[in-house]
């Protein structure tokens, strides 16, 4: 008996698609690397955010792109290699049982639904990302195909596929409970919604067609989860369009206390020199130091105000730092007219 994967094969000698997700993957990770700040060992979650990692305050802030991006990110190059790997074993049966289109819808919906489920059991906890959930969805459609057409399989053979298969799932989810940081609800939903997507998607080589009651019943249960998962969504902590305001307005804060800096050290060179009256330094501290600082305590005092922003304390160390400044400074220009007014 020819085996399922010559038959496969003859069915579909090439995978460029998972030759393409993989290199994808890899692409993404090394320009994270070269261009962007990441590490290869592990990447910043801030590294990680910037390029469309899954995370409840930004997600549910109207970037909802971020469950799809987020299948392209990976933490570093270990975990990189394994979900690569992992790709590359299944995806290359799993697209020639189910044809490129196929497999392309398995692979996105799977890794949209397992970062959803994500979403709902972590929230605001962690930054996510990876192509595992997309994975274990290529896993399920693969466990799906092989038990449909386990009647056409030697039994060594089904054992070694289907029992492999789940075996590997099994593992995995089970360590995904034990190791801390592996996100195991994106497996899960992954591997969930690849069984149901498979089902409305499926394909055979010998085994009946599947009945449109299970296609059917399969698309319901996937929206009416989805849908589900979706209103089960923890509430954000805070507004990430808020904290990325903060962190603007204080890097442009930071940038303009270094010019005020600079221009108080050229003062202060200027008073020793002893070529202007104290009226003069007076009125260029005023201008140059003490309008520009109350000008940046305004505006950041018009900022968000919540104190559950991971860049609120920051922002109020500033605010103290701009009053501070201000008022010393007008201290000074006061001082410097008494003294002018004293000795005209």
């Amino acid at each position: 008996m020819i085996s399922i994967y010559d038959r496969l094969i003859q069915r579909s000698p090439a995978t460029p698609i998972t030759n393409t997700l993989i290199a994808l993957n890899v692409g993404i990770f090394f320009a994270m690397v070269l261009f962007a700040g990441a590490g290869i060992w592990h990447s910043p979650n801030d590294v990680q955010l910037r390029w469309g990692a899954n995370f409840g305050p930004a997600t549910q802030d109207g970037e909802w792109w971020r469950l799809g991006t987020a299948m392209f990110l990976h933490f570093g190059v270990v975990h990189l290699l394994l979900n690569s790997l992992s790709l590359w074993e299944a995806g290359q049966l799993v697209e020639r049982m189910y044809g490129r289109w196929r497999f392309i819808g398995i692979y996105l919906i799977a890794g949209l639904c397992g970062n959803l489920l994500s979403l709902v059991v972590q929230g605001n906890q962690a930054v996510s990302g990876g192509a595992s959930g997309a994975i274990f969805g290529v896993y399920g459609a693969a466990l799906l195909f092989l038990w449909r057409e386990r009647a056409a399989i030697s039994a060594r053979e089904f054992r070694w596929l289907f029992g492999g298969g789940c075996v590997f799932a099994v593992i995995t989810i089970v360590l995904g409970f034990v190791i801390p940081g592996i996100d195991n609800a994106a497996h899960i939903g992954g591997l969930i919604a690849g069984v149901l997507v498979s089902i409305v998607l499926s394909q055979a080589m010998t085994a009946r067609t599947m009945p449109a009651a299970y296609r059917f019943l399969a698309v319901f249960v996937l929206v009416l989860t989805s849908v589900s998962l979706v209103n089960h969504i923890p509430a954000p902590k805070y507004r990430w369009s808020d904290e990325l305001l903060l962190r603007s307005e204080i890097n442009a804060f930071l940038y303009e206390n270094q010019a005020i800096n600079r221009t108080w050290l050229e003062i202060a060179h200027e008073s020793k020199q002893g070529n202007k009256s104290f009226e003069e330094l007076a009125s260029e501290i005023d201008f140059a130091v003490s309008k520009p600082y109350q000008e940046q305590l305004e505006k950041l005092s018009k900022l968000p105000q919540d104190p559950a922003l991971p860049s609120a304390q920051k922002l109020e160390g500033l605010l103290e730092y701009a009053e501070t400044r201000k008022n010393q400074s007008e201290a000074l220009v006061k001082g410097l007219r008494n003294q002018q007014s004293v000795n005209p």
